[in-house]
């Protein structure tokens, strides 16, 4: 499968399922072609941007979902840290650190069904202060409705994040107390109200390729915005807290034709990157990405600023 220009230009509109579901199934020397695919298409219509973004834990854990994925989840016993809604001294500070970086994107993200109507106001307050900074705000604030998103939008918030996680098909096998449609519909709220949308999913809970696949093609029916990509990071005391990381190359392959499924769209690699991919994390931008989540991530750990600021300029690419 040696990639040409005329392949780039069959497929810069997006590829149909059958194809993704092909490219799924590449091996050896013709993953790297399907990398070089993804990459030109990156190219057309991305450019040689990298868009960063930081978020804060802004409110952890004790969260009455059951997500078997989240360290978070009060039915869950792990030794991840419990703390209320951050004062607003505190999310300034994470923020001027991650503006020097060069970070654009700043996301609050509290755990929870949503936060109270008292939280939302303090929230609605680090939003406004971190558009004065220069930010664009984003938040992850669980399942809110059109009057609460139409707050945060008053108080300048430009995107909100609220993942999807897998596919239609496979969510019931990793969450109980809310469904999928029920992120459809807080997603539906969103666009509503004119806010960017970013939107994508958990790889390596136990989803086939054609989870995987029908996802990408449900987030482009809704028309998002930014598609995070997080690997999964397993957990002790979560259900899934045996699973095995992923393959890097596999990882890898799911920006490819993320990419290729999505070609518009920012193609962000967040949480579980520096641990599923490891040496191999430069590749995500030759495998389609655009951009990156930089610093730690909910719960884990990620790579020091530092060092992927050097990895961006070193490949050729820039801010």
């Amino acid at each position: 499968m040696p990639i040409t220009e005329k392949d780039a230009t069959k497929y810069e509109q997006g590829i149909d399922r059958d194809s993704a579901l092909i490219f799924s199934k590449k091996t050896g020397a013709e993953t790297y072609d399907l990398f070089a695919l993804a990459n030109r298409i990156r190219d057309k219509h991305r450019g040689n941007i990298v868009d960063l973004c930081s978020i804060i834990n802004a409110k952890s854990g004790a969260c009455p979902e059951d997500c078997s994925f989240c360290a978070q989840s009060a039915h869950s016993k792990t030794d991840t840290s419990i703390y209320p809604l951050m004062n607003k001294k505190k999310i300034l500070e994470a923020a001027a650190v991650s503006k020097k970086y060069g970070v654009k994107r700043f996301c609050v993200v509290t755990s929870g069904k949503k936060p109270s109507a008292v939280e939302l106001d303090e929230i609605c307050d680090f939003v406004s202060e971190l558009r004065e900074m220069g930010f664009l705000p984003c938040a992850t604030l669980g399942m809110l409705d059109a009057q609460e998103l139409r707050q945060l939008k008053d108080a300048g918030l430009n995107r909100y994040h609220h993942n999807l996680e897998t596919s239609e098909a496979f969510f019931s096998e990793i969450c109980t107390t809310h469904t999928y449609r029920d992120k459809i519909k807080t997603i539906g709220a969103v666009k509503s109200e004119g806010l960017s949308i970013c939107s994508g999913g958990i790889f390596g809970l136990g989803e086939s390729w054609e989870d995987r696949i029908d996802m990408a093609f449900a987030l482009k029916e809704i028309g998002v915005d930014s598609v995070p990509i997080n690997f999964f990071t397993p957990v002790t005391g979560t259900p899934l807290g045996n699973n095995e990381l992923l393959d890097p190359l596999e990882a890898l392959k799911i920006i490819a034709i993320y990419r290729l499924i999505l070609p518009k769209s920012e193609v962000r690699v967040c949480g579980g990157r520096s641990l599923t991919l490891g040496d191999m994390n430069s590749l995500i931008f030759n495998a389609g990405a655009d951009g990156l989540l930089l610093g730690n991530y909910l719960t884990t750990t990620g790579r020091r600023p530092e060092d992927d600021l050097k990895m961006i300029k070193d490949i050729g690419l820039v801010l």
